[in-house]
């Protein structure tokens, strides 16, 4: 489980390694571009019930902690989605990945 720190807060944001490492591609590229936007995540098992935002701006301190030590092969697919939800008024939205699965 990988770890996300946002601006002062102590309350760390946990989410599973493949989805951060996805997540740090799209938001250092917004990021990068001096672009702010909202992401948005249900909460994982165990947590609170619920759903929760945060407002990204460039000017914040940000920190991703991955719990494995290698980073894992991504999907161009699922950074298109999360890039493209990234760039309409309600921001990123963390989605589950959708596997394609071959068939023959």
């Amino acid at each position: 489980m990988g770890t996300l720190y946002y601006g002062g807060s102590a309350l760390p944001i946990d989410i599973e390694d493949r989805a951060l490492a996805h997540l740090k591609v799209v938001i250092a590229t917004k990021l990068r571009r001096n672009e702010s936007f909202t992401l948005s995540w249900r909460h994982t098992d165990g947590g609170p019930v619920g759903r929760s935002s945060i407002w990204l701006h460039p000017a914040i301190p940000l920190q991703f902690d991955f719990a494995d030590t290698e980073p894992p092969t991504l999907s161009r697919q699922w950074i298109e989605e999360l890039a493209n939800s990234a760039n309409t008024s309600g921001g990123i939205t963390l989605t589950e990945e959708h596997v394609e699965s071959a068939t023959g």
